[in-house]
């Protein structure tokens, strides 16, 4: 290598920097909450050559860390084979084809290339969810979709701008076809003004340090984040580690479909076989590869922070078996479940499979769903139909060194729940609690966090509620001797007369008229570790604070407390630890 370490270095994050402010610049001129306040967005820079991820926004949805890879890889290919036009400078790609390396429909990816002397240097490429792509229901979340084109929309590589400029022609098939379409151009020109961005900053970055050298610097952080994953690989022991993951069902037969995962350990090496996984399902709830295997990349993401943002780091990673699973859809396969909670148990059986070889860095399960809920109908004091996405948090695991936090972003990404000023202001809403969990964190001796209990009344008009949701059957797994996480609860109150989903947290279609409510509890992390060497005190405190009633406390922990001011009863819980 001729770069000196410092040099590589600020490139590097000079590269980071880039992808940042598109993040930033992407939000901040979204018009919608889900993009603006939620941040379910990410941007990236990704090679000319063979669509490899060069660098990612730190905060961009992990997820997409694969599968933009595998959508710019993919559309390379398109171009050469002569099924995609060829690119000019200015254009901007737009696609959200799930079998093409994405995800769900309502995640639009757009793709720009980036130009130096009249060559091809890299790919710009971002995703932002938009809040309707069409299809059955409002906010493409249809729990009982059987074919990809109930779901909404799909769009193969086209150019949306080309040479700078807006193709109208196309942005009105697109349009016609959605819900709430005069708000998405708002969002069209966001995600295309962040492609821009970052035009313009990596100029500024190659005209600094010249193209041979920052050409040179991606090669050697693809290659050094392929030896930093290796050196942590190999400190894992030889072996095959098992584990399975559960999915409550598929939104349409109300059976549980089953990850059965074997990571096997070799040399520098994982292998990651899902051998024995359920056969394609009729619901929603199949995966496609490209999310797959982003799912795996990104809980490993999670358990080696450390090694940077780079194909590099997918190198020593080998994923196997998917064919004929719900893992690999193939079309016509609804997906709308895939990147937002198949994603998530894929990664919880990859957390479950680990945790016995790196104790010390692997948590126990965290809620693992995104609570995807959509409301969609008529506000009459605007004049005007509206289309609302929620997603939420859940408890995280509890680990070796502490509990899990409570109401965290999801294991896929930071996105987080709008804020609900946000969300009263822009749909006719009000939020009567919005508030944790209590109860739903997993025994341990480390516990898991607390989930969101939030409950929403439709103030006026009419609407259709619909949900893709998981964790409602089983809860997110402890380890080690932790207990399971609290399940997810979804009730519809219409009429004032309760009602439960069928699947429990998936549902479409359910009809609401003002003053009905919407009431969701989101799991809690599974608990870390025996739940009777949880310090009494511990408990006693996490009682004070309402978080458990006496009789979890006694149940879960061993702990009896009784009295006022409320105190332990050291007799009676030595009792129930040393009996247990």
């Amino acid at each position: 290598m001729t770069l000196d370490p410092i040099t590589l270095s600020v490139i590097q994050s000079g590269l980071q920097q880039v992808c940042d402010e598109m993040d930033l610049s992407f939000s901040r001129a979204a018009f919608s909450p889900v993009i603006a306040e939620a941040n379910d967005r990410s941007d990236g820079i990704y090679a000319a050559d063979d669509g490899a991820l060069i660098a990612q926004g730190a905060g961009g949805l992990p997820v997409f860390v694969g599968t933009m890879q595998y959508s710019t890889r993919t559309l390379i290919k398109m171009i050469a084979a002569g099924k995609a036009a060829p690119p000019k400078p200015g254009d901007i790609y737009i696609v959200n084809d799930p079998y093409l390396g994405g995800t769900h429909l309502m995640d639009v990816r757009f793709a720009r290339p980036f130009y130096r002397n009249g060559e091809l240097f890299c790919w710009l490429s971002n995703t932002g969810h938009w809040p309707d792509t069409g299809g059955a229901v409002p906010g493409g979340f249809s729990a009982s979709a059987t074919a990809v084109e109930q779901e909404g929309l799909r769009l193969p590589p086209v150019r949306l701008f080309k040479e700078g400029v807006l193709d109208h022609e196309i942005f009105a098939i697109i349009s016609s076809n959605i819900r709430v379409a005069d708000q998405r151009i708002g969002d069209v020109k966001a995600q295309a003004a962040a492609l821009l961005v970052g035009e313009k900053r990596l100029n500024a970055l190659m005209d600094r340090y010249g193209d041979d050298v920052v050409r040179e610097a991606i090669a050697e952080l693809r290659t050094r984040a392929a030896q930093q994953m290796r050196s942590f690989i190999n400190g894992i022991p030889d072996g095959d580690y098992p584990a399975t993951a559960w999915i409550d069902s598929d939104g349409v037969v109300n059976d549980p479909l089953k990850i059965c995962l074997n990571v096997r350990k070799s040399g520098d090496a994982l292998t990651f076989d899902f051998a024995g996984s359920s056969p394609p399902c009729m619901g929603p709830m199949n995966s496609v590869r490209a999310t797959t295997y982003s799912s795996v990349y990104l809980a490993m993401r999670h358990i080696f922070p450390e090694v940077p943002m780079s194909a590099g780091a997918f190198e020593p990673l080998l994923i196997t078996n998917i064919e004929d699973t719900f893992l690999d859809a193939r079309y016509p396969r609804p997906v709308s479940g895939c990147a937002a909670e198949v994603s998530q148990r894929i990664a919880e059986a990859v957390f479950a499979a680990l945790v016995p070889a790196l104790p010390d860095r692997v948590t126990a399960a965290p809620a693992g769903t995104s609570g995807n809920f959509a409301l969609g109908g008529h506000d009459p004091a605007r004049g005007r139909d509206f289309v609302m996405y929620q997603i939420s948090g859940g408890g995280y695991g509890g680990n070796s060194d502490h509990d899990g936090l409570s109401n965290g972003c999801s294991t896929i990404g930071i996105s987080k729940a709008p804020p609900i000023e946000i969300m009263e202001q822009a749909f006719p809403v009000l939020y009567h609690r919005y508030a944790l969990h209590e109860g739903s964190g997993g025994a341990g001796m480390h516990r898991g966090g607390f989930g969101l209990d939030y409950e929403v009344e439709l103030r006026q008009g009419h609407a259709k509620a619909s949900f893709v949701m998981d964790h409602g059957r089983f809860g997110p797994q402890g380890v080690l001797g932790g207990g399971d996480g609290g399940t997810n609860k979804v009730t519809v109150y219409r009429d004032g007369a309760p009602y439960t989903p069928e699947h429990l947290s998936k549902e479409q279609d359910i009809p609401l008229a003002a003053g009905d409510r919407v009431h969701v509890r989101t799991p809690g992390g599974g608990g870390y570790g025996n739940p009777f060497k949880r310090p009494a005190e511990a408990v006693l405190e996490d009682v004070r604070l309402g978080r458990y009633s006496h009789k979890q406390a006694r149940d879960m922990f061993g702990v009896a407390l009784s009295g006022e001011p409320l105190a332990i009863d050291l007799n009676t819980t030595e009792q129930l630890r040393n009996g247990h």
